[in-house]
Order: structure tokens, then sequence, then C-alpha cells
């Protein structure tokens, strides 16, 4: 078991250029001290620097990343594409041992507007709109139900809203660490 009772994890999944950053900032923001950002281009692109395949390192370091903050006592934001075919196994491991409150969001956002968003990205000309193509996946959701679906036309404020109330954050106070 990971975790305590009073613990949040919250899982944000998306095509790129879906808003998932964006939304795990914003929740940092509002909430404060307490809240971990698990950002999976972080890990994978930063701290190890590989690319995104079956069996990566990177799944593994995620899973450990979350589940020590979530013992430290933190509320854990893991955040990526994390394709449900690749990092699936890892999330039901994670939902399945914590003891805390477990949600899942994912960010649908139709191609044609990906690629609008992806044009502002730092990374616009060094990402084609031919590799966005071959990695977008429409609706990859887990199974079971795990994830909430929200669509393109919840602006950041309104996403940011929205998980914190579902998740009780915006009843909780930061913490002192």
């Amino acid at each position: 078991m990971v975790g305590a009772e009073h613990t949040r994890l919250i899982v944000l999944r998306g095509n790129s250029a879906s808003g998932k950053s964006s939304v795990a900032a914003g929740l940092r923001e509002r909430f404060g001290r307490g809240l971990a950002l698990v950002g999976q281009d972080n890990l994978r692109r930063v701290v190890l620097r590989e690319h995104d395949r079956p069996g990566a390192a990177n799944i593994g370091l995620i899973e450990l990343t979350a589940r020590y903050a979530l013992d430290a006592g933190y509320h854990v934001v893991v955040e990526g594409i994390l394709s449900a075919d690749r990092y699936g196994g890892m999330l039901a491991r994670l939902r399945a041992d914590h003891r805390g409150h477990t949600h899942g969001y994912y960010l649908h956002v139709p191609f044609e507007e990906t690629l609008v968003r992806h044009a502002t990205k730092p990374i616009a000309d060094v990402v084609t709109e031919t590799q966005l193509r071959e990695w977008y996946r429409s609706l990859d959701l887990l199974p079971g139900g795990a994830e909430t679906v929200v669509g393109a036309d919840s602006g950041l404020t309104a996403t940011v809203d929205r998980i914190l109330r579902e998740t009780g954050l915006a009843d909780l106070p930061p913490l002192d660490c």
C-alpha cells in the first residue's frame, strides 16, 4: 500500500498539446505546497533522456517517484501522454495500491485543435505535424472507467476548478513542508 487516507493521487492524461502541463501547473499554483508534480516529459526526456517505448525505464521511475511522494504525505499529480498500452499497468498498480483518493482525467482535444495549440509551444519547430499525427490517439482511455473525459471546450481555469473540487483538494489546506 502507498500514501495515506488523506493523500490525493491525480492522473492527468491526453495527447500532446491537450493542456496537461498547464492544468498540472494550475493545480499546484492554486493548491500551494504539498502537491508534487510527477511529469512524464521531465522524467523521460530530461532525467533519463530516453525514447518513449514499451518497457522503458521512465515507466518505473514515474511509479517510484509517485509512490515516494505519496508515502511522504504529498498529494501527487502524475501528468503526461502516458499511453494506455505502455503505462496502463503501472497506473493500475498505483491506483490499486493508493490508500487515499485517486482520480483520473483524460484531456480530450481533437487533432485539429492539437495542431493549433502545438504551434504555440517552444517545440513547435522541432516536432512536426507528421509526428503529431503518428502519436495522436483519440480517446486512449484506461480500462474500467478510471478516467473522466474533459473536452477541449473546458478552459484552463474551469478545468483546474473542476479537478480541485472533484478531488477534494479545494477543501484541504496546503501542507506544511
